[in-house]
């Protein structure tokens, strides 16, 4: 039988996923902008701080934070988060709506990712319905 053209990507070697070679450091940053609720008087940074350091899982336990994960306060209503490991920003996203969700602002703040490794506390865009209930 004739042999049709190979596939790409159909055999040969196994792809293999890079990641950082044994002994190299990682250091991932992200940041937190929570400075729009903060500016509102809405969201207690410090407080938001003192949780994700309570929160935090490292090794299947919080409080083991070590010297591997930094967590500080910046300017302007800003938490960073420095891992010297493999973390996920998904999981500081997960943190950051359940504190959301305790001090009950789900409804009025959303958290986006305006680029990577750095989140956005935003407020829901609120349309005035004004014109509609007059009509009644």
């Amino acid at each position: 039988m004739p042999q049709g053209p190979k596939r790409p990507g159909g055999h040969g070697a196994p792809h293999v996923k890079s990641g950082p070679k044994k002994g190299q450091k990682i250091t991932k940053k992200y940041i937190i902008n929570a400075s729009q609720p903060a500016n509102d008087k809405i969201f207690d940074v410090s407080n938001f701080e003192k949780f994700l350091h309570d929160r935090i899982k490292r090794e299947g336990r919080t409080g083991n934070l070590g010297d591997v994960i930094t967590i500080s306060q910046q300017g302007d209503g800003k938490i960073e988060v420095v891992s010297h490991e493999e973390f996920s920003g998904r999981y500081l996203k997960y943190l950051t709506k359940k504190y959301l969700k305790k001090q009950q602002l789900r409804d009025w703040l959303r958290v986006v990712s305006t680029s990577q490794g750095v989140y956005e506390l935003k407020f829901f865009n609120v349309v005035n319905d004004d014109a509609d209930e007059e009509e009644d």
